[in-house]
């Protein structure tokens, strides 16, 4: 028989979420949500584990706004020539 597989929850973050990348705040809340689809971690651990992943979710969401908000549309005239810049607009 296998030895039981166990959860990294264990690892614990030392470095503040505001602090860390969008790419690592990404790669930390994959984990994190590997780790509760994989139903080996205890109630506590899970919940810890949400509330970390919300936060992150949360830190990435503003981060990709704050993105967004800084990209410029290229404006094209009637000839389909660049004739500036507008904001960006998602819809």
């Amino acid at each position: 028989m296998p030895p039981p597989v166990r959860c990294r929850i264990a690892w614990r973050m030392d470095t503040p979420i505001d602090d860390l990348s969008f790419e690592d705040a990404l790669k930390r809340l994959e984990e994190i949500v590997r780790q509760l689809e994989s139903g080996e971690a205890k109630l506590d651990d899970a919940i810890r584990l949400y509330e970390e992943g919300t936060r992150l979710r949360q830190k990435c969401t503003e981060r990709l706004d704050a993105a967004q908000a800084r990209i410029e549309a290229i404006r094209l005239d009637s000839d389909g020539r660049p004739a500036g810049v507008a904001p960006f607009s998602a819809a």
